[in-house]
């Protein structure tokens, strides 16, 4: 049953970061203010997918711990993109959303790495017995 609740939370934290990046991508399409006003909330979104990831990363195996880390990096540059995108105008507003989306993107390869990772687990486990 624990199998089953961990596996239910990697794959949480990859339909969060998927929607963040869906977000994301959204914002971009948008012009002006209202590209600005849904940037503004990418920091937060992105906080609660780290929060998420930190939440299940000590209960996965070494290879799925290790895209999830990274996967916290990324979002923590999109977090930081996404923050200065929304302080700027222009070319470096264009700029910062490209980062966003660039890290969002990564950071989703990551932790489906991650679920990859953790599916595969035990069937190479049960291999070597």
């Amino acid at each position: 049953m624990p199998e089953t609740q961990v596996k239910d939370a990697v794959d949480h934290v990859r339909a969060a970061a998927q929607e963040l990046h869906k977000a994301i991508s959204d914002a971009a399409a948008k012009r002006g203010g209202a590209a600005k006003a849904d940037l503004e909330a990418v920091p937060m979104k992105a906080k609660a997918a780290i929060d998420s990831i930190k939440t299940s990363v000590a209960t996965q195996n070494a290879a799925a711990k290790k895209h999830l880390t990274e996967a916290v990096t990324f979002l923590e540059a999109t977090q930081k993109h996404a923050a200065d995108g929304v302080k700027a105008s222009g070319k470096e507003f264009q700029t910062a959303v490209r980062q966003t989306i660039a890290d969002a993107r990564a950071a989703v390869q990551q932790v489906s790495e991650a679920v990859a990772a953790k599916r595969t687990a035990p069937a190479t486990a049960g291999a070597r017995k």
